[in-house]
């Protein structure tokens, strides 16, 4: 059994489901949340993807609390009814976390997707930081998708023979969405501009952060006319309110409404550089050569910074300000990060998790 909840566990989680499914000793069974709705959605018909079972879970101004209950209560009788052998987690959402606990209630191996990832501060991000170190401690099998994630949970104490290193599944997905004539009308009206791509949404950069990530992106456009912003902006009420204030009216930002993952994926990858306090683009955009920009204090992804292919400037609007002009300016710098190696895998990350599930020969991580 799979369960997921948010576009971005879908977007990682679609192509593993979509391997298992195609493996005969493997029976599979798709469970959502719905903690996002429309942005999983979008997701779920890119890649075809039907679920057995949809919680649907989501509703107007849900906090933590909400999120949490619902999902416990509503994937209980799931669990029983069907009795799997193992359950799939991606990542660290609240959809990650509460299903992992409800498998542990019930003694269900739990196998965790993208799991060793760590910040050490359980604050940040939050609440996926304490999320992925929960997840932790339950899971049978731990995907990690790099060597230093596998490093973390040797670290901490798991047992070597439970942890393999299978590369992350998103550059799985990106294979099957990236198209080298892929066009949008937004893409038109930037032209033979620089595209910059921005995301933003965090839970702890609402408020103050998140205003002097957009006055700081604002002023960098006001002064490179060569420039064009395309913000997809998140559903989240407050980050609207935040974009409205500090963005309207500048003309070389168009702030859409979310899109799909197919779109967003040949955004990166046209892009000049990317702005995001997102996690999932800190992996994709190292892909396509675009440095990336994390406007956050911590990153659960050190391997993009030790790479060079992604750069920490936190939520000072000055630090912002100065780390997105020089990219800009300083074709040196910019080259260093966008010719820097992705350490994020090779794209056959599905396939080895479904070795492993199937019992194959494929080695745990044992340190050198």
């Amino acid at each position: 059994m799979l369960v997921f909840g948010t576009r971005p566990e879908a977007i990682k989680m679609c192509p593993l489901i979509n391997e298992l499914k195609g493996r005969k000793k493997i029976d599979t069974v798709v469970v959502v949340t719905g903690q996002h709705r429309q942005m999983l959605d979008q997701v779920l018909n890119t890649f075809n993807v039907i679920p057995d079972y949809d919680l649907s879970i989501m509703k107007p101004g849900q906090s933590l609390f909400d999120i949490t209950t619902n999902i416990l209560n509503n994937i209980k009788p799931i669990l029983e009814k069907e009795k799997p052998d193992v359950v799939l987690v991606h990542g660290d959402t609240s959809t990650t976390f509460v299903t992992a606990l409800a498998c542990y209630y019930l003694q269900i191996p739990v196998g965790h997707v993208e799991a060793g990832l760590r910040t050490h501060n359980i604050y940040s991000p939050y609440p996926e930081e304490f999320n992925r170190q929960v997840v932790g401690i339950v899971s049978e099998y731990n995907f990690a998708p790099t060597e230093m994630a596998a490093n973390n949970l040797i670290s901490e104490g798991k047992d070597p023979n439970k942890v393999y290193i299978t590369g992350n599944t998103v550059i799985d997905a990106m294979q099957h969405t990236v198209k080298k004539d892929y066009t949008h009308p937004e893409l038109e009206w930037v032209g033979e501009d620089k595209l910059i791509f921005i995301t933003a949404h965090r839970r702890e950069n609402l408020g103050e952060p998140m205003h002097n990530m957009f006055r700081a992106i604002r002023r960098v456009l006001d002064e490179h006319p060569e420039c064009k912003a395309i913000y997809p902006i998140h559903m989240n009420p407050l980050v609207r309110k935040a974009a409205d204030e500090e963005l309207k009216g500048c003309s070389r930002i168009h702030i859409i409404e979310p899109i799909e993952v197919f779109d967003c994926h040949n955004f990166e990858a046209k892009c000049h550089l990317c702005l995001t306090d997102s996690g999932g683009i800190q992996e994709e955009c190292p892909s396509y050569g675009r440095p990336v920009l994390v406007m956050r204090d911590t990153t659960e992804r050190p391997e993009g910074v030790k790479a060079g292919t992604l750069k920490l400037v936190g939520t000072d609007e000055e630090i912002i300000y100065k780390s997105f002009k020089e990219l800009l300016e300083n074709e040196n710098i910019y080259c260093e990060m966008a010719h820097a190696c992705n350490p994020y895998g090779d794209g056959n990350a599905c396939s080895r998790i479904a070795d492993i599930l199937e019992g194959k020969m494929y080695s745990p991580w044992k340190e050198q």
